[in-house]
């Protein structure tokens, strides 16, 4: 739990823009990015994954989508197929492993992730770290043979409540891929 204490303060940090940015050092490059689609195809934003010490920061930014809380999964495989209302993407990265819920005692998921808040515009932007997951070749590795995708779902995750955290249907699919 202290880890993921630590993992929601480091996310709110880098959200708030609090984060030390040293002028003569370069940011890391993304490892891997991914389109956002809806079911009906349309682009509705991108997401990257930046190795960091220890885990990983995931970056999401959307615009177009309906205002308010939407739950943020990592999915086990890179596949959004919209004839499979995207389950194709399998179910969150270690759901085997522990329960779901960033909030749970006996959770979370590593796949886990804090909400995303899209405003009145359509716009909203996630920015979280996670050193429950690993870009190799891991059982939760992002970027092993059969990649990973992140899920934008149709409502907020309560982080608690079982399966999936009271998200609702899958609203926004994209599939990691390796940008070298």
């Amino acid at each position: 739990m202290t880890r993921t204490i630590a993992a929601l303060l480091a996310s709110a940090a880098l959200g708030a823009g609090m984060a030390h940015a040293d002028s003569h050092v370069s940011a890391p490059t993304p490892a891997a990015t991914a389109e956002m689609r809806t079911l009906d195809g349309t682009i509705v934003g991108t997401a990257t994954l930046t190795p960091g010490t220890d885990g990983v920061v995931v970056h999401l930014s959307v615009e177009g989508l309906e205002p308010g809380a939407k739950g943020v999964h990592l999915h086990a495989v890179a596949e959004c197929d919209p004839a499979t209302e995207f389950k194709s993407a399998g179910g969150h990265i270690g759901d085997s492993d522990s329960t779901h819920g960033l909030l749970h005692p006996e959770g979370p998921h590593a796949g886990d992730l804090p909400n995303l808040y899209v405003g009145a515009d359509g716009k909203g932007e996630m920015q979280a770290f996670t050193a429950r997951v690993a870009l190799s070749e891991t059982p939760d590795g992002m970027l092993d043979s059969d990649g990973a995708s992140l899920m934008i779902h149709a409502s907020g995750d309560d982080h608690f409540t079982q399966p999936g955290g009271t998200t609702g249907a899958r609203l926004a699919c994209g599939a990691f891929q390796p940008t070298s």
